[in-house]
């Protein structure tokens, strides 16, 4: 017979051993890449002492648990540290990785842990974060590791919309891995670590003859700037799970809660001077929306999404008056702030996001239009633009914009106008809002006049002038009624603030339906 504290002694040997995950050398090993271990990472993502630990003794050969002796033998092999914890005392549930056993490859029993705090996740509404740091399947356990894959997907699916989900890649993530990310709302890379791919440089060289390093192919920076797969890039992993903790201060628990509200030292009725100063006299001249948008929300705290990716539009989170809110906004220091396929992805998904998790949309608009050309023609720009306009005009949650300036053509549409259900719209003094900008709109009407005047550029500059005047400005949109009201633009955070406080009860719903068919 065995005592009570003979089985303590052995389970605290078997809890030490699970802790120990591959051993201090693998450990150290991990350290030297510039790495952290899958625990480490843990204690730096959720607050001090909250974490729960769950499926610690998970291993794919139960013989090894059930030996004679202290389990000193025991192969805890599963390559995951799953359970729950808190950030900010607001409950999530987690799993981590970890490369020091089998390289973190994917096996039955780690693929059945995190199924299972996935399904927590999901029956209690909390979010899910999962830091990435695998080699992929495990070879070796065959289909069985591929449909454990297709377990986790299946969850990411049915989650998505009902719970917010976050991926941390911090190591490598390849082949079908890949996928469960992809699905995930928020993707965050470490540059010099983290890698993404569907398949590796030495198979790209092979098939396709093009010769590539995993930085080039697969990186943080080119997935941040290039494919638009991470939403956010770091140069360590200490500031990248700061910066995962950063985002549970404008998102909700779930899709039935309330986003939290902040309490703010920054006065709400604040009027702000240098807005008078942001936007040029000259039409063409560009600014920065940056400016604008920090100048507006409380203490000028802005967290943007996807920064490298599209830049000229602009996503991120704020706060007005305590409220976090989604901010989307045209960028006219780049491309003039004009949508393209890949600004009219990013601000549809973002749309999509802040929808699904009930954080109202703010929208300041400066867009000539959108992009023309061969390349975004082939492209599908008729396709893609349309999954933001369809984002807007499905979304529920409180809708303001504020056009600092251009609103032209389809994209006047599309940028949450008043005709796709914008709650309240305002405008600057400075706003152009027409069909088309001037300079085409003149030389379309007044082609004859301009080619027979003595000086052409100075007529059509004149025409430019009257068009401007009689046409391009935002008093005949505000007498139909399509803006609220035509504001002086220090008085622009007060009045968005107002007009959340107005909308804090908005009730609004689409037609049921199964789900839309989004073009996609």
């Amino acid at each position: 017979m065995t005592s009570i504290l003979d089985q303590l002694h052995q389970l605290e040997a078997l809890r030490r051993q699970a802790e120990a995950g591959g051993g201090p050398e693998r450990v150290k090993a991990q350290h030297e890449r510039g790495k952290l271990s899958a625990r480490e990472r843990l204690d730096l993502l959720l607050d001090e002492g909250s974490f729960v630990e769950l499926g610690r003794f998970a291993t794919g050969d139960v013989a090894s648990l059930s030996g004679p002796g202290d389990g000193a033998t025991a192969a805890f092999d599963a390559g995951v540290v799953t359970g729950y914890g808190t950030i900010a005392g607001r409950l999530v549930y987690v799993f981590s990785q970890d490369f020091t056993i089998v390289g973190g490859s994917l096996s039955e029993a780690h693929a059945a842990k995190i199924v299972k705090i996935m399904d927590l996740a999901l029956e209690n509404g909390a979010p899910v974060i999962g830091l990435n740091d695998s080699g992929g399947a495990r070879i070796q356990e065959g289909v069985v590791s591929l449909g454990g894959y297709a377990d986790i997907f299946l969850r990411n699916t049915l989650a998505s919309g009902v719970i917010p989900q976050v991926s941390a890649i911090l190591g490598p993530c390849a082949g079908g891995a890949v996928y469960s990310p992809a699905i995930t709302d928020f993707i965050y890379m470490v540059r010099g670590t983290s890698y993404m791919f569907v398949t590796g440089p030495n198979v790209v060289k092979t098939v396709t003859h093009e010769d590539i390093d995993m930085e080039g192919l697969g990186g943080a920076d080119v997935h941040a700037s290039v494919s638009g797969v991470a939403n956010f890039v770091h140069d360590s992993e200490i500031e990248c799970l700061a910066q995962v903790r950063r985002l549970f201060d404008y998102i909700p628990q779930n899709n039935k809660e309330d986003p939290p509200r902040r309490a703010t030292t920054d006065p709400f009725d604040r009027r702000d001077e240098e807005l008078l100063e942001l936007v040029p006299e000259e039409p063409a001249r560009p600014y920065d929306m940056h400016d604008v948008i920090r100048r507006v929300v409380d203490d000028g705290d802005f967290y943007q999404v996807h920064a490298a990716y599209a830049a000229n539009i602009i996503c991120g989170f704020a706060h007005l008056g305590g409220y976090a809110v989604g901010i989307v906004a045209n960028q006219p220091a780049v491309l003039a702030g004009v949508l393209d396929i890949a600004s009219s992805l990013k601000g549809a998904r973002f749309v999509r996001f802040c929808d699904a998790f009930n954080i109202p949309l703010v929208v300041f608009e400066d867009v000539p239009g959108f992009l023309p050309g061969v390349a975004q023609e082939h492209g599908g720009i008729i396709k893609h633009g349309a999954k933001l306009l369809y984002a807007f005009c499905e979304a529920t949650v409180p809708r303001l914009t504020v056009i600092t300036r251009k609103a032209y053509g389809g994209a006047y549409d599309v940028m949450n106008s008043k005709h796709i259900r914008g709650d309240i719209n305002l405008a600057w003094p400075t706003a152009e809002i027409a069909v088309m900008g001037p300079k085409g709109a003149v030389e379309i009407l007044f082609r004859k006049e301009i080619a027979a005047a003595a000086d052409p550029d100075a007529e059509t500059r004149r025409r430019e002038q009257e068009y401007r005047a009689q046409l391009a400005h935002p008093f005949i949109a505000a007498a139909r009624g399509y803006i609220d009201d035509v504001i002086d633009p220090r008085d622009t955070r007060p009045r968005l603030i107002n007009a959340l406080d107005m909308l804090r009860n908005k009730r609004d719903t689409n037609p049921w339906k199964k789900h839309g068919s989004i073009p996609l």
